[in-house]
């Protein structure tokens, strides 16, 4: 080689020019060596001199030859990162990320937050972004929804220059926290424009497909549209044999258990929600598992099985308060309450649902705040209460028509029109109904336009 060889061309992942000879003239000094030993054969001493002081950007084969003398990797001397250190943040992200399926989300959140910091000091974009994803995650399971909305705008920013694929779950993170908040048409929005994006741009990720399609499956039935829910859980279905991730399938199953129960097929629904269940038990994945269990509950109250219901329920509550996933839990408690009342434990189903509208509010769980306000009606009004009763209607009306759950809605026009009726106030239990109609009449036309476009695939 020529030892009068200079550089050309900058290194790559190197920014500041001075950045190498720093590191450069460190492990040197470090490692007892001078310059004329470091640059030998290839280079001279007064190269070394230049690169140490800042003034020459060193070629790739510079940096190797430099590496391998000073016996570090060509990453390292580089960009500065430790050897492997991008493996190792990898491997501790899917330790969080266990340890957010299977232990509490506060531990999980501190694991991820060390991790974004380090990911951020070493300029691992990736890992950034994916500890990012990770915090919204967390976020969502305590239920701290403008947190989670926060994490996930923050993770699609850092990957705004990746493929639409890899954006997906932040996608879908973001969706769930404006439908937890009670915000279904902009949740919709949300995953209905990436899944039309996906199919018309010759993106057509199964993964990421089913994913939005068993993501939108929740709102669309909050919001009464039932045969959009049904569509968006058959494409879901017909991309299913194409994914191997069993998450993924899992919570297809667990979804489409939903418009099922809709449609009346319970046995159908208990046979899908068991296999999620399968599924997220080999994971163990124990929120999942939880709303599970919350879904079989329903399904037995749904079938006159009081008793089981309240067994589920009750399972599904404790899992989920275990988890500290404050909520979930609460939103679980709403159903219980109601099998309680529907088995004469009426104190009982009363003292739980006062509680938990201390826990519940608009932008918190609002279509589940409307529910209770819904049960505590009906409690009041079966005790004679009828005036408090009316209180606890007007105000399911109100957080129901906020969140535009449409099929809610027809049901509490419902019930307050006849208390209306009942009481000899005809005019008002006549706008009851009207407005429950209305919201009944057109129970799709709550989302922003025409259903997703079906993917070329399915």
């Amino acid at each position: 080689m020529d030892g009068k060889r200079t550089a050309s061309g900058g290194a790559r992942g190197e920014g500041d020019p001075g950045a190498v000879g720093r590191r450069v003239q460190r492990l040197r000094t470090e490692r007892g060596l001078t310059q004329r030993q470091l640059a030998e054969p290839a280079y001279t001493p007064a190269y070394i001199s230049t690169l140490e002081a800042g003034r020459v950007r060193p070629s790739e084969a510079a940096v190797r030859h430099l590496a391998d003398r000073l016996g570090v990797s060509y990453e390292e001397l580089a960009t500065g990162r430790p050897a492997h250190l991008a493996t190792g943040l990898r491997l501790r992200l899917v330790e969080a990320q266990r340890t957010l399926a299977t232990g509490e989300a506060e531990d999980a959140a501190v694991a991820y937050a060390g991790l974004l910091a380090e990911a951020v000091r070493h300029g691992l974009q990736d890992e950034r972004a994916a500890a990012v994803l990770g915090l919204g995650h967390c976020a969502l399971e305590t239920g701290d929804l403008p947190a989670a909305r926060e994490h996930f705008e923050a993770a699609e920013k850092l990957l705004a220059d990746a493929p639409l694929p890899r954006r997906a779950p932040a996608v879908r993170g973001r969706a769930v926290a404006h439908l937890l908040a009670g915000e279904l048409r902009y949740a919709c929005y949300l995953l209905e424009s990436a899944i039309d994006e996906l199919n018309t741009s010759g993106l057509q990720d199964p993964g990421a497909l089913l994913l939005l399609y068993t993501a939108a499956i929740a709102p669309y039935m909050d919001m009464g549209a039932h045969a959009r829910a049904a569509q968006a859980g058959e494409l879901a279905l017909a991309l299913a044999p194409q994914v191997s991730d069993p998450e993924l399938v899992a919570g297809l199953h667990r979804s489409v258990a939903r418009t099922l129960i809709a449609a009346g097929r319970t046995a159908e629904a208990d046979a899908s929600l068991a296999r999620a269940a399968e599924i997220y038990q080999q994971l163990q994945i124990r929120t999942e598992l939880a709303h599970c269990r919350w879904m079989r509950g329903y399904v037995h109250a749904q079938d006159g099985d009081l008793s089981g219901a309240e067994a589920e329920l009750r399972a599904a509550r404790d899992m989920l308060a275990s988890k500290r996933a404050a909520l979930y839990t609460s939103q679980v408690e709403v159903e219980l309450a109601d099998v309680l009342r529907r088995r004469g434990k009426t104190t009982e189903a009363r003292e739980l649902l006062h509680r938990l509208l201390g826990e519940l509010h608009p932008d918190r769980g609002s279509v589940h705040a409307g529910g209770a306000h819904r049960l505590l009606g009906l409690i009041h009004e079966e005790a004679g209460e009828l005036d408090s009763a009316e209180e606890h209607y007007v105000t399911a009306l109100a957080l129901l028509e906020r969140a535009g759950a449409a099929g809610d809605l027809a049901d509490i026009c419902r019930l307050l029109g006849d208390l209306l009726r009942r009481v000899g106030r005809t005019e008002a239990a006549m706008d009851a109904y009207r407005t429950g109609l209305g919201h009944r009449a057109s129970p799709g036309s709550t989302t922003l336009g025409p259903a997703p476009i079906r993917p070329p695939t399915a």
